[in-house]
């Protein structure tokens, strides 16, 4: 399997994070601007699938939730209202999972698999 997922778990609630819109996007080194990639909205079990749609290549990549709705939709107050995680693509045939542990004052992440 290759691509670019995600998984978001609300740590507050130790549920899944539902509904939480995801944008991808990657750095165009001539212009060293960002391009948008790719874009989901986590399920019910707070996942995404391969937001790379037309394709990894190697580079830098951005990934970023949207998290102030969700919050404000749990009727809870969001420190950050969205998140952004820049990360490295080596090799485009491996599979890239970047999973979010969230809560409203804090979050982690890691490469998963």
């Amino acid at each position: 399997m290759t691509g670019i997922t995600s998984h978001v778990l609300d740590t507050s609630q130790g549920k899944p994070g539902v509904g939480i819109a995801i944008t991808l996007e990657r750095m165009d080194a001539p212009s060293s601007h960002w391009i948008d990639v790719g874009q989901g909205i986590t399920n019910d079990d707070g996942r995404v699938g391969d937001l790379a749609a037309d394709g990894v290549v190697a580079g830098d990549y951005r990934i970023s939730f949207a998290v102030a709705e969700y919050f404000k939709s749990q009727q809870a107050t969001a420190f950050y209202p969205s998140i952004r995680i820049e990360f490295t693509v080596l090799d485009p045939a491996q599979h890239y999972h970047v999973p979010l542990l969230l809560n409203p004052f804090g979050y982690s992440t890691y490469r998963g698999s």
